[in-house]
């Protein structure tokens, strides 16, 4: 079977699809919509900073925001010096079901600091990493990373024995390098030898795009989970489109226009009751983007929202848009 419940420490999932953590998309308002609409097992916050925590950043705790949100939630940290990373594990365990540490972000901006991904190129600093979270974590933790830094340094089966040593309750592997960044294909063959390596539950993650591929990862590397993350942007459908597929062997209907602008607007009033007005008629751009691509003039309705600063004017063009089709 598949499909089924995944246990991670001591939280039981009610399906093994997650939504992975992604900077600047996985908010509260993306959250609800991907909760209310996919139902995937576990969902992730976009990564936030230790040393933001540490230093009580509000920018960094309104990020952090999880009020009336359906549990269980994932919310990950990045960092490399591990006295910080601890701390912040403190105020993550508080908050969150689930504290997950940052080892594979590609971002030059992260690892120039040696945050991220930086930390497949020094083990023992990462080691030293997962055990002061472990230790100060009142939750489980668990670990995303790469297969590696580039070609001359695949490290995922080592780390993933360390980080299963260290304690750490399941681990998600992508599988490409940080050289790679999203290029290629993903080399789920990592993923496996991660899953023959290890007695913790391995998450794969890398090129999942439809149900077919969902199925295949499951079958070429025998991991307990799934972690989904581009494929879900427009479409939070994804994950009831991948649990349908798995335990019935077929494919749900397309989603509707008519459905899909309902989503739209009530991903949009959750922005503006969690961003306001300004910040919320921005933010919306990108997503509309997501929802209606490779529909009917789509790049007409993109150059009309960029121009949107207000609520009256995003509603007004988005039900002109659906009308027109």
């Amino acid at each position: 079977m598949y499909l089924k419940k995944l246990k991670i420490g001591n939280v039981e999932l009610q399906n093994n699809l997650i939504l992975a953590p992604m900077a600047g998309v996985t908010d509260l308002p993306f959250r609800i919509i991907t909760k209310k609409y996919g139902n995937p097992g576990l969902v992730c916050n976009e990564m936030v900073s230790s040393k933001a925590i540490t230093f009580h950043d509000e920018k960094t705790y309104k990020m952090l925001n999880c009020q009336n949100e359906k549990r269980p939630i994932s919310m990950q940290l990045f960092g490399s010096e591990p006295e910080i990373m601890g701390q912040a594990s403190k105020v993550i365990s508080e908050l969150a079901d689930i504290v997950d540490i940052n080892m594979g972000c590609p971002a030059p901006k992260v690892v120039k600091n040696g945050d991220g991904s930086k930390l497949l190129l020094d083990l023992d600093l990462a080691k030293e990493i997962i055990c002061e979270v472990v230790k100060n974590a009142t939750k489980p933790v668990t670990l995303k990373i790469r297969k590696g830094w580039d070609k001359e340094h695949i490290v995922a089966v080592e780390l993933a024995k360390i980080a299963e040593e260290c304690g750490i309750s399941a681990i998600a592997v992508h599988g490409r390098t940080r050289d790679e960044f999203y290029a290629g294909k993903a080399d789920w063959h990592i993923i496996k030898q991660v899953k023959d390596s290890v007695h913790i539950p391995v998450i794969g993650n890398g090129d999942i795009g439809s149900e077919e591929d969902a199925k295949q990862m499951l079958e070429q590397t025998g991991c307990d989970g799934l972690m989904i993350g581009r494929a879900t942007l427009g479409n939070p459908w994804i994950f009831q489109q991948i649990n349908h597929y798995l335990a019935n062997n077929e494919k749900l209907d397309e989603i509707t226009n008519q459905e899909k602008q309902k989503v739209i607007q009530e991903h949009f009033n959750l922005l503006l009751a969690e961003k306001g007005e300004y910040t919320a008629t921005r933010e919306i751009r990108k997503h509309v983007a997501w929802y209606i691509k490779g529909m009917k003039h789509a790049t007409v309705m993109r150059e009309a929202i960029n121009k949107v600063e207000t609520k009256e004017a995003f509603e007004k063009i988005l039900s002109e848009y659906f009308k027109s089709l």
